[in-house]
């Protein structure tokens, strides 16, 4: 692969698989695998596409256009306090529909660590630049893996993927993306271990 391929590559990946494309895909398996009912499955897939998806979307555009964001990966480590605080309301927004409609506790535990990861993302950022990239695939991989156990770990590799498309671009170092990985693999698995355990019947 040329090096120009390879960057057209990595920024493809780079577009497509956003964190809040890892929210649609992750509360969609969880919506067809663990709810019986179809209002929870409605309330668990449109949640994560308004508030996981839409929302994060629509934001990070309007402050493109606003000029508060200096490029589409947001590169400035300033300039991405503002809009995780706005997302964590999204997600607290979120978490009030999937609590209404009594959703499997396994779901809410996981869009719990969206606001929960996304403060400490906060913390950590104004101090270095974490892969937020990695964060999203890592966190997505730890849910499925709580889920549904080791077949889910081929996912494993879109998250090598995606560290390396963040690399290659420039917009991080190798040590940003492999703390990505380990903070929000580990911090999702734990947490969705203890709510499960503390809140499950």
């Amino acid at each position: 692969m040329t090096n120009q391929l390879a960057t057209k590559f990595a920024r493809f990946i780079s577009i497509l698989l956003v964190p809040p494309s890892f929210t649609i895909i992750v509360f969609t398996a969880f919506a067809f695998t663990l709810e019986t009912e179809s209002v929870q499955i409605i309330a668990t897939i449109l949640t994560a596409v308004i508030f996981g998806f839409i929302s994060p979307i629509i934001l990070f555009f309007f402050l493109r256009k606003k000029g508060k964001l200096k490029d589409i990966d947001a590169s400035v480590k300033e300039e991405r306090t503002f809009p995780y605080i706005i997302a964590i309301l999204f997600y607290l927004s979120g978490l009030a529909v999937l609590l209404t409609f009594h959703v499997n506790l396994i779901s809410i535990a996981f869009l719990f660590c969206y606001i929960s990861n996304t403060l400490l993302t906060i913390l950590i950022n104004r101090y270095w630049k974490i892969s937020a990239h990695s964060m999203g695939a890592a966190g997505a991989l730890a849910a499925v893996f709580y889920a549904f156990g080791l077949p889910v770990l081929f996912f494993s590799l879109v998250v090598i993927v995606i560290g390396w498309a963040r690399i290659h671009l420039k917009m991080h170092t190798l040590n940003q993306v492999i703390a990505g990985i380990i903070l929000a693999f580990v911090s999702v698995y734990l947490q969705m271990t203890i709510i499960v355990h503390l809140f499950g019947k």
